[in-house]
């Protein structure tokens, strides 16, 4: 399977980076410099407001937005500020260890995660206006909502990730053979990391050597001092750490020996790629090319007509079915086709196979669009078990290359397959493009008979105001014509009835819903009138 990353920063207000599998687009990042990313950078902040509630604090860190810290996502060693907390903890967890029969109150968690207890004191009693914290944004700010925070600090190297509050070494659960497993912890081990502080060996580390792995260390201390050093120094609020621009953020995070090459279409960012490589991974750097064709590099490759489909409402799928995809302010909904698709003379296996083909497409756009929150997937209905169990597996096998978290859950009575994924930024759709001023997001405007309709009771309401003598409606052109065409004797109706004069103007360059009245007395002046 031939692999190629794409790197297109010729334009500098947008960087689009893409993964193409065998010339078929399997992952898109794009980042514009008008927008602000803030994901993954660390801050020193300052706590305006708190809402016991919620159970929340709000954190100015320097931006303009003031942030969200959900109580969840404090760190323990904030409780010890809370007077008599680790006593209370205790007694708490003895009296659920006694009720649950001798397990202790605490959550398993996997070798890879923070072990974060489920007792925790109000937020109220671990903060106050005014006090500083350390913060990293976990999620952007989703349309009048601000950046979600996090106390617990994650900044990641090539291999392996520095977790300052995890205070012990773990392995990453996509990590699956217990033999590598044991061999990544003996070589941390004897690499000796600082007590107190925490490291996670990332997928990429799963066949390095001890010397690569070492190097990563050191650079993630080094750093690491430089950070402590400016929360120190540092008033808040202020930034602390920012994350790598885009192409090394993708090289270091995406970057397998897999990639066979990686183009990038602009001078500096080549070096820069180059750089990164020498200094990360040089042994790979001869896979790094500086595209120097006239062609925009998407358009050579072909994935401009691709990412065009991207947010298309349905998307064809081999075989004749078809995807719909529609997607709401918290939800996303899939709805699976079967079309022309057939499979002999077997409605049980026509939609198996169907449903299979879904799975797998339904996993590719969700990380092509990069859609978040709740996702609920409607599959054609299957009565045999066996095969709602291989749809499933065919699903959780094909979102395994998503770097988001994600969690699905089994077939519902209904047919249904919810899904939850991670949400750090506004998904392409909502990054690319802006919400219609016409519909509102909507994606319908009212018909002209609709809107005939709406002018007929306005026309009605105004020709009984006193003193009013004539009426001057401005409409979009079909509207217009509508109401000549098919409204004429009850038009002359309202202007008998009324006493008044009615003129309908066409007006041009409107959208399909504009509607302005004047009204008018018998000396020409104008009268307010509001129809709404």
């Amino acid at each position: 399977m031939k692999q190629e990353m794409l790197i297109n920063v010729r334009q500098p207000e947008e960087c689009r980076i893409a993964v193409i599998e065998n010339s078929q687009l399997e992952e898109l990042y794009v980042e514009r410099t008008t927008h602000d990313n803030y994901a993954g950078n660390i801050y020193k902040g300052v706590i305006v407001n708190l809402e016991p509630s919620i159970q929340a604090a709000f954190v100015d860190f320097g931006v303009g937005r003031n942030g969200f810290l959900h109580i969840s996502d404090v760190e323990p060693c904030y409780f010890r500020q809370v007077p008599g907390w680790a006593e209370r903890e205790q007694r708490e967890l003895a009296l659920r260890e006694e009720r649950n029969g001798g397990q202790n109150g605490r959550i398993n968690f996997h070798d890879d995660s923070y072990s974060r207890p489920r007792i925790k004191p109000p937020i109220q009693e671990i903060f106050r206006r005014g006090d500083e914290v350390l913060v990293q944004v976990i999620k952007e700010g989703l349309g009048n909502k601000g950046p979600t925070l996090s106390t617990y600090i994650s900044i990641p190297g090539r291999y392996l990730v520095l977790m300052p509050s995890l205070g012990r070494v773990g392995i990453s659960r996509k990590i699956e053979d217990e033999l590598v497993r044991r061999r990544l912890k003996d070589m941390m081990r004897e690499l000796k990391p600082p007590k107190g502080l925490g490291f996670i060996v990332r997928t990429a580390g799963a066949d390095r050597t001890q010397k690569e792995l070492s190097r990563d260390l050191a650079y993630l201390m080094r750093l690491w001092k430089v950070i402590v050093r400016r929360v120190r120094k540092m008033p808040a609020p202020i930034d602390i750490y920012e994350e790598s621009d885009m192409i090394i953020r993708t090289i270091r995070d995406i970057f397998s020996s897999d990639i066979d090459t990686i183009y990038v279409d602009e001078e500096s960012a080549y070096e820069r790629a180059k750089e990164f490589l020498q200094f990360v991974m040089p042994k790979y750097t001869e896979r790094l090319q500086l595209y120097s064709g006239k062609e925009p590099i998407f358009h050579k490759f072909g994935m401009d007509k691709e990412i065009a489909k991207i947010n298309h409402r349905r998307v064809p799928l081999r075989g004749g079915g078809s995807l719909v995809i529609d997607q709401t302010e918290a939800l996303v909904a899939i709805d699976v086709n079967s079309g022309s698709f057939r499979t002999e003379d077997n409605a049980e296996e026509t939609a198996y196979q169907m449903n299979l083909i879904a799975a797998k497409e339904i996993a590719r756009q969700i990380r092509l669009r990069d859609l978040g929150g709740v996702i609920v997937n409607d599959f054609i209905d299957m009565k045999k078990d066996v095969h709602r169990r291989g749809v499933e597996r065919t699903l959780r096998d094909a979102i395994k290359r998503d770097r988001a978290r994600t969690k699905i859950l089994k077939t519902s009575p209904f047919g249904l397959i919810e899904m939850t994924r991670q949400r750090i930024r506004p998904s392409l759709k909502r990054s690319v493009y802006q919400e219609c001023p016409c519909c509102h997001g909507g994606g319908v405007v009212k018909s002209p008979e609709s809107m005939a309709l709406e002018v007929f009771r306005g026309l009605v309401l105004a020709s009984q105001q006193p003193n009013i003598a004539k009426i001057k409606v401005h409409l979009a052109d079909d509207v217009v014509e509508y109401l000549n065409n098919k409204k004429r004797i009850e038009l002359a109706t309202i202007e008998k009835e009324g006493g008044v004069e009615i003129l309908i103007r066409a007006k041009v360059d409107v959208w399909p819903e504009h509607f302005e009245i004047e009204c008018f007395d018998a000396t020409n002046r104008l009268i307010p009138f509001n129809f709404n």
